[in-house]
């Protein structure tokens, strides 16, 4: 009984060691890896030197090149008015738009004419008598006195036909305001008078505005200047016969986006001390497309536009996006080695989503464009592969 108790135990410690063994015995066995890379996964793109136009952007509100008030020189009924003289209507340079009862310039003009008549009668008999007293002197029968007294006649008549002949001309200029011309090719912006109505001299009846060209008025800041070819010190700015950079205006209008083609044709004198904005004013030739161009949409006075100036032409330059460029002008390059390389670059221009690299820069070489904490001249990094369709990693 007792030799029973002892080999239990060993039996089991038997079992356990065998069992041991075999689970050692089929193992799975590890197979040794290498090590991996903790190198900084980075985006990349490839530099590609291209010719570019730099473009100066900003926004703007058209406004008329000329506006006016139209105003009455004389006073008078109002006999007739232009059906073009409503607001929004259009009228030609020259085209009558408003006429006054002429009966009373009519009557003045008549008048004016009459007292020249008699003026030009006394200027001719005045001079007769002078002559007559000149020759009786020359004969010694008239005395100076009679010869004096013929001058200062022929001297008043002289005097009184220059002023009847004045107011001739008054008369036959104001009978001829009596009838309103269109000083310019154009659009009523406003109007105030109807037929029957008495106007009075200088008190406004209309406001017009003219059509053959409009004017967009964009700020920028002063150093978009340099990209532009504008001989800025040419008569206050003003290009020659308006043949500025090409400027091309974007707008929504009646539901669809509309693009308009003009040019810049000067800055204006003054830079805004608190903003450092100079005001540049483009010009669009026949906005309301007069001209027979029916396709065209109206640029409309008062429309907000946003403004594409063509700029200066450069060679070789290099774009990339705002995130490759680091601070102090600096760019990471990786090289054939995937290894980091940190170049100064001659910055040409930078916006909020690109930078124009003008020296420092080789075809073909790669550019990180993904933010390193740390970076340091000659560290390791990996590239990731472009996704497809987005050549040289480019974000």
């Amino acid at each position: 009984m007792r030799g029973s108790r002892t080999l239990l135990p060993l039996a089991i410690l038997a079992v356990g060691a065998a069992l041991s063994a075999l689970l050692l015995i089929t193992r799975p066995r590890v197979e040794p890896q290498p090590a991996e890379s903790m190198a900084p996964l980075v985006r990349v793109t490839e530099a590609e030197p291209r010719s570019l136009v730099l473009l100066v952007r900003g926004h703007g509100t058209v406004v008329p090149r000329s506006e006016s008030d139209l105003v009455p020189q004389v006073s008078g009924e109002v006999t007739w008015v232009s059906p073009a003289l409503v607001a929004g209507g259009f009228f030609d340079a020259g085209e009558p738009l408003l006429r006054i009862d002429p009966t009373d310039y009519e009557l003045a003009l008549e008048a004016a004419r009459a007292a020249l008549a008699r003026a030009e009668s006394e200027w001719v008999k005045s001079r007769k008598e002078l002559e007559r007293q000149r020759r009786l002197a020359e004969s010694d029968v008239a005395s100076e006195a009679r010869i004096d007294q013929a001058e200062n006649a022929f001297r008043g008549a002289e005097a009184g036909m220059r002023e009847a002949r004045a107011r001739r001309l008054r008369a036959e200029r104001d009978l001829s305001r009596t009838e309103f011309r269109a000083p310019y090719a154009g659009r009523v912006r406003e109007e105030r008078v109807d037929v029957g109505q008495f106007v009075s001299r200088g008190a406004p009846v209309a406001k017009l505005y003219a059509v053959d060209f409009a004017e967009v008025r964009v700020p920028v800041p002063d150093r978009e200047l340099a990209y532009l070819e504008l001989p800025l010190g040419s008569r206050a700015g003003e290009a020659p016969n308006a043949r500025g950079p090409r400027v091309s205006l974007r707008a929504d209008f009646a539901g669809t986006h509309h693009t308009w083609e003009g040019r810049l044709v000067r800055t204006e004198g003054e830079i805004d001390p608190r903003s450092r904005t100079v005001t540049l004013v483009a010009r669009v030739e026949d906005p309301y497309a007069r001209s027979g161009d029916g396709g065209r949409p109206p640029l409309a006075v008062g429309l907000f536009v946003d403004v594409e100036i063509e700029g200066r032409a450069v060679e070789g330059v290099v774009v990339l996006p705002r995130l490759a460029l680091r601070d102090g002008g600096r760019v990471y390059v990786v090289d054939a080695d995937d290894r980091l390389r940190i170049r100064r670059v001659e910055v040409l221009r930078e916006d909020r989503d690109e930078v124009v690299i003008a020296a420092g820069l080789s075809a073909g070489e790669r550019v990180s464009v993904s933010a390193l904490r740390g970076a340091v001249e000659g560290m390791a990094v990996r590239v990731a592969e472009a996704p497809e369709g987005s050549p040289g990693g480019r974000s």
